[in-house]
């Protein structure tokens, strides 16, 4: 990392603003990842609806629309957020504008949230206004423990960002971007509860998938939503989140690579 400050400059805040806003206008005309990130978390949830219905099981506080909510806040942060900056940071890493921006007064840190803030700011809305839908017309009810639902998101917003850097630098190209990207995606829509509640698969390899990097974050959405976690399990979880967190930010720090592969 650079981590070079200047003074009598722009704030750290500020150099922030404007780089998100150059993002936003480049990501607005990348037709592909937008309407990826923009259209797959709507429509995938509702889409699957029908076999969310036959595996709903009210014991444990889960209904059809808890279901579909939780499947539509874990696929934003995957496509919205994570495949999205994916693309971003390996495209921007090829044009060499992560390279120019390296020359400025940026810091490194600066450089990757201010580049992965429209997308996490778009998964943000999304999950806003998918739950809002989801309790108005699927009947999925207020979340019980609205804070863990809180610490989940953030959890998962800050942990796809980082994993999306790691990804980008075993991405040669952003057509390759694309398939790197497909082992995290799989894995975790139906290992992480996103798609298949943890609670139908057997035990071990329940046990297997929470070990996952999103299930920590899906288990605490989906416990604040229903209100079936405990103190313990909540913190177990919230550890879980923080270590995978802490270790996805190393290996960052570690392998980025700021110049195109060659």
């Amino acid at each position: 990392m650079n981590g070079v400050a200047t003074t009598g400059g722009p704030t750290p805040l500020a150099r922030l603003g404007a780089l998100a806003r150059a993002e936003l206008s480049l990501l607005g005309r990348n037709k592909s990842v937008l309407t990826t990130a923009v259209l797959v978390p709507c429509t995938l949830p509702l889409a699957s609806r029908p076999a969310v219905e036959r595996m709903a099981h009210k014991g444990d506080g889960l209904t059809p629309g808890t279901m579909v909510i939780i499947a539509a806040i874990g696929f934003s942060l995957l496509f919205a957020v994570y495949a999205a900056l994916v693309s971003t940071y390996v495209a921007r890493r090829e044009e060499l504008v992560l390279k120019r921006l390296r020359t400025g007064e940026l810091t490194d840190r600066e450089i990757l949230v201010g580049s992965a803030l429209p997308a996490v700011c778009i998964g943000v809305v999304q999950c806003v206004l998918l739950a809002i839908g989801c309790m108005a017309f699927l009947d999925a009810g207020a979340p019980r423990a609205p804070h863990l639902v809180l610490l989940g998101l953030l959890s998962g917003l800050v942990l796809c960002a980082a994993l999306a850097a790691v990804t980008a630098t075993f991405s040669r190209t952003v057509e390759s971007a694309q398939i790197t990207a497909l082992p995290l995606l799989f894995v975790s829509m139906f290992g992480s509860g996103i798609t298949i509640p943890t609670d139908l698969l057997p035990h071990r390899v329940a046990s297997l998938c929470e070990l996952l990097p999103l299930s920590p974050a899906m288990r605490l959405i989906r416990g604040g939503w229903t209100g079936g976690l405990s103190a313990h399990d909540a913190l177990t979880a919230g550890a879980m989140a923080v270590a995978w967190t802490v270790l996805a930010v190393f290996a960052v720090r570690r392998w980025f690579r700021w110049e195109p592969r060659r």
